[in-house]
């Protein structure tokens, strides 16, 4: 038998279910694939969660439960889980938070307002205060916290998506903040840019018609996995992998790129525009 190790719940609740996954598996004598045979999971799927970098799923848990003879904790933990990942995060936004780590490439495009990833502190806190004009600052604070969290994924070294990003020009000239915050949410955006963590690309305001002008969408893929395309309305998501669909959006999307400006000209706008929000001027609106 295993000698028990000290299980720390503070490290947060997906690595301290991981650390008892592994403790469980060892002290039953189990590899990681012996652990995941009969399973439609491999082994570095397994190794994630106990890593707490992945959440369990209902059925690998059940399955788990099974061969370890833990008695239904595993599936019992999965709702704690789900809740610790997606804590400041909207229920459907789930398996975003998840995917999103894995993705080998992100394109987004955004219409309305710059998309989380690229959010500043301010930017982000007045778009849940819209959102939620009934929440307390501290239900406020913890939706931006998270928001902010998921921006690490650019200070990665090791594993950065290929991030694209398609923005309609209205974002630019439309403030949703004083100048000077407008002039930080543009910088962030070509800070990132110019560490070629991402690749903006602005929609021209005056180009008439363009392709997914109802909405928008983060397309992601996977280098191990189909890929995922998530739709978004104001308090609803839905991710999808039905093949059919994914490829019609993802045509729609390289549509959508050829009426945009090229990355170096959006560059250039958004450069111009902070300049002029620094400088106390609002970039010309379309009237």
């Amino acid at each position: 038998m295993a000698q028990r190790k000290n299980i720390d719940g503070s490290s947060g609740v997906p690595t301290f279910y991981g650390k008892e996954l592994r403790w469980q598996r060892e002290a039953a004598g189990l590899s990681l694939e012996q652990t995941v045979e009969g399973s439609f999971f491999g082994k570095s799927y397994l190794s994630d969660i106990e890593h707490g970098r992945r959440r369990m799923p209902l059925d690998l848990a059940r399955h788990v439960d099974k061969v370890l003879k833990t008695d239904g904790f595993f599936e019992r933990c999965c709702e704690d889980v789900r809740k610790a990942h997606r804590a400041g995060h909207a229920w459907y936004f789930e398996q975003v938070l998840e995917a999103e780590k894995f993705a080998e490439t992100i394109e987004e495009w955004c219409p309305s307002v710059f998309p989380g990833l690229l959010q500043t502190a301010p930017y982000a806190r007045a778009l849940v205060r819209a959102a939620h004009p009934m929440a307390s600052d501290e239900e406020v604070e913890e939706k931006v916290s998270a928001r902010m969290a998921r921006a690490r994924l650019f200070e990665d070294d090791h594993h950065t998506p290929e991030y694209w990003a398609i923005l309609h020009e209205s974002l630019l000239r439309e403030p949703l903040l004083p100048p000077l915050e407008m002039a930080e949410q543009l910088d962030r955006i070509m800070e990132l840019a110019e560490r070629y963590r991402i690749v903006p690309q602005i929609v021209p305001r005056t180009c008439g018609p363009y392709p997914l002008m109802a909405g928008s969408i983060m397309v992601m893929t996977f280098p191990d996995a189909p890929p995922l395309v998530y739709m978004e309305s104001s308090y609803s998501g839905d991710t999808t992998d039905e093949p059919a669909l994914v490829k019609q959006y993802r045509k729609a999307y390289d549509r959508l790129r050829a009426v945009a400006l090229s990355p170096e000209a959006s560059l250039a706008m958004i450069r111009a525009a902070a300049e002029e929000y620094r400088n106390g001027k609002q970039p010309d609106r379309l009237e």
